[in-house]
Formats: C-alpha cells, structure tokens, sequence
C-alpha cells in the first residue's frame, strides 16, 4: 500500500501481518478521493479539512488526507496489533500537529462527546462483520460533530444493510469487488 496523492504521493504504508485487519485497498482508496477531489453533489474540500478516521488500522484513509493538506485528522483505534503500525506511519509524516490518536474502543460513548471541533469528513471503515454503525452514526448526529455540510463516508461489505439514519442522504455509491463504499450527508 501507498499514498496515492498529495506531497506524500508514492509514500509506502506499513501493513500489518495480521490477517484479522483488512487494509483499505489502494484501488477503492483512489475512487474514494477522485470522488472526494471531482465531484459537485457536495461541498466538502479535503484541503484544511478536520477528519475523523474511525476504525482506522494502519492509517491509510487518514494519511491521504494530511498527504492532500487536511488541517488535522483524529485517528481512533483500539487493536494494539495494527496501533503500533499507525504510529509508525504517522511518525514518518514527521508532522506531528496534523495528527492525534486516540486508542480506544470507537463505541465508547467519551470519544465522541470530547471533540471540540466539527469535522468535514467522518471516515467509518468497521470490520465487516459489525453490527453497531447505526448507534454510531446516531451518536455523531446526537453529538453534532459533523460539520453541515460535512460527509461521512462508510466502507462497508457489499452484501450488508445497514438502515441509515433518516436524517441522512446517499450521495454516492460504488461497489468495488467484495466492498462497497456510501457517502452520506445531512438530508436538507
């Protein structure tokens, strides 16, 4: 894997040996951000942009965005095994202002009351077999952490149906080999 744009374009990601991880792949990452850089269904830059990167593993949707110019992107983690590979790929930005890491459980009710900024774009890239999107994004939109015209993009299996909360919108939607990829904004 790589960073595929940005001053940091070409960068090797460090990946983990654990098969329990599924990195994001540099083909559905690329469609991810040609959509985030081209298209006009939504406001949102990635340029000065605050990211939240949830379930983050090695970092690699979160890298692309400070690679891209994201003002700060906040990492949430919990599996040691790939906590200490993020750290690495961090640590080679040698920019350490752009970044903060939070290791906890992504569920945890704390992580989302703590933010003091909205963010513009909330990645979500759970394992496939998790079944609590939906009181995740019910606590974003409790909290107010989502900017209003800020995007919340999920990663999900292509087979899963998650039922979106109704104050959200589908934008986009791509289906790449087993994975499929939904970009949501507030419904106006």
């Amino acid at each position: 894997m790589r960073i595929i744009g940005g001053n940091f374009k070409g960068k090797k990601i460090l990946n983990p040996q654990s098969k329990k991880t599924r990195p994001l792949k540099d083909l559905t990452k690329e469609s991810i951000f040609n959509i985030l850089v081209h298209s006009n269904k939504f406001k949102v830059k990635i340029e000065n942009s605050f990211v939240l990167d949830l379930f983050s593993g090695v970092g690699s949707f979160g890298l692309e965005c400070i690679s891209r110019g994201a003002k700060q992107v906040i990492f949430v983690e919990n599996y040691k095994d790939v906590l200490s590979i993020l750290k690495k790929n961090l640590l080679s930005l040698k920019l350490k202002e752009k970044y903060k890491i939070i290791s906890e459980d992504v569920f945890k009710y704390k992580n989302l009351k703590n933010f003091v900024d909205k963010f513009d774009i909330i990645f979500l890239d759970p394992p496939y077999k998790e079944k609590k999107i939906n009181y995740l994004i019910d606590k974003i939109l409790e909290k107010k952490i989502l900017n209003k015209n800020g995007i919340i993009i999920l990663h999900r299996h292509k087979d899963e149906k998650d039922s979106l909360p109704i104050d959200f919108q589908i934008i986009e939607q791509k289906i790449y080999g087993i994975s499929k990829v939904i970009f949501l904004s507030y419904l106006y």
